[in-house]
């Protein structure tokens, strides 16, 4: 027993997840719905990933910025934004692009199943949790721009405390300091056990996925699925490569350095749940701590190449299903606002539904199309989070690069 446990803990990662998922495809065809009594073994996973998380992305962000300048902070958010942006709207240009092209949705109608319209947060409902009232409560209801701010304003303090000319404050600045960094290293640590029992909640997660949905969901929404993961192998081809390439660094390594980051997103379907594992890649290639530690836990809330892809795609399939022709300022229009909304769903079980959702009732579009697409949303789904995630790793990438150039000239 002692033996198998020591193959299987010391066995590749990769391995583990893949086998876990393809046997948990193969239980869901088998036995369908009736699978449903090891949904709990998914959800445990999915609880323990974000138990670790939210400490996580606290953590990290107040010892990056407690380490940081407010110059260099400065320049490093304005570098993030700008890639960001770049990102954004070549996942947006790609998704809608193919979908004109290949035209997914023509000869589809409706389904008779009606799907209640969700609460969708606001403009001042996104910009107040952005500032709350209540420290316990933002972290026990996982308000993640609450906490970032949190995260913010804490280090910044921290930071002031540290470098302070008053040795009393500045003792207390680095007592705070080693606190945070203990605590940060005890959530990773724990990390690494949640870890072992990960292919297993894998198994269960796409057991009962696939056994509620079956094979003729996923059949006749082949061309939507197909669409997708055309546009994100090119987003990944182009887009991606061509900013390793801006940061010389290499294609081939760097994947290969990253592939538990985005392996874990595509099977857990979750950038927050898996921004620990993320980060701890992110630093195995070569990209410094504090600019890993500032940018991925703000790129798994702000940053979402995937969900505008899918927003792209998806809007072109609501059109030929309703046979609604829009222009392209439209296409451009409705993408824009669903990328905007996904910040306030950011963290959200079906964040991607919720969204589309609250696009398709603002432009007055059925609603009815989300049943039809959540058919395919758990595939959609993982290929989304897994773009996510390594957009996030390959921008902190690029600013690290940008960074050190800089510091090179100035030296």
């Amino acid at each position: 027993m002692q033996k198998m446990w020591h193959m299987y803990k010391n066995s590749s990662f990769i391995l583990k997840m893949t086998l876990g998922f393809i046997l948990g495809i193969a239980a869901g065809i088998l036995f369908g719905p009736s699978i449903d009594f090891i949904k709990p073994l998914g959800t445990i996973l999915i609880n323990l990933l974000n138990l670790v998380a939210i400490p996580v992305i606290f953590l990290t962000v107040v010892l990056a910025i407690n380490q940081m300048n407010p110059k260099y902070l400065g320049k490093l958010g304005g570098k993030l934004l700008v890639y960001y942006g770049l990102t954004t709207a070549a996942a947006v240009l790609i998704g809608v692009t193919i979908a004109l092209w290949v035209s997914p949705g023509s000869g589809l109608t409706l389904p008779d199943t009606k799907v209640e319209k969700p609460d969708t947060p606001g403009f001042s409902d996104v910009l107040l949790n952005i500032v709350p009232n209540n420290l316990f409560e933002t972290f026990s209801s996982g308000q993640l721009m609450g906490i970032l701010f949190l995260a913010v304003i804490i280090g910044l303090t921290m930071g002031k405390m540290r470098y302070s000319e008053k040795s009393d404050l500045s003792e207390s600045g680095e007592r705070l300091h080693k606190l945070f960094s203990a605590a940060n290293d005890l959530f990773f640590l724990l990390l690494k056990g949640i870890l072992l029992y990960a292919p297993i909640g894998i198994f269960a997660i796409s057991a009962t996925s696939f056994g509620n949905q079956g094979w003729q969901t996923f059949q006749s929404l082949f061309a939507f699925t197909g669409v997708f993961y055309m546009g994100v192998l090119l987003l990944w081809a182009l887009i991606y490569t061509s900013f390793l390439k801006y940061a010389k660094l290499s294609i081939k390594n760097f994947f290969s350095q990253t592939k538990d980051a985005y392996v874990t997103a595509f099977f857990t379907s979750s950038s927050i749940a898996s921004l620990p594992i993320a980060i701890d890649s992110a630093k195995k290639a070569g990209i410094s701590e504090r600019v890993v530690n500032f940018s991925l836990p703000i790129g798994a809330v702000f940053n979402s190449d995937g969900g505008a892809l899918r927003m792209g795609v998806s809007i072109v399939f609501a059109a030929n299903v309703t046979g609604l022709n829009f222009s392209v300022m439209d296409y451009v229009t409705i993408v824009a606002i669903g990328t905007l909304l996904s910040i306030g769903t950011a963290g959200i079980p079906a964040a991607g539904l919720v969204t589309l959702s609250a696009v398709l009732s603002m432009f007055n579009l059925p609603l009815e199309i989300v049943a039809l697409i959540a058919g395919v949303d758990v595939l959609i789904g993982m290929a989304g989070t897994a773009s996510n995630v390594l957009g996030d790793i390959i921008g902190a990438a690029v600013i690290d690069r940008d960074q050190k150039k800089t510091s090179k000239s100035i030296a």
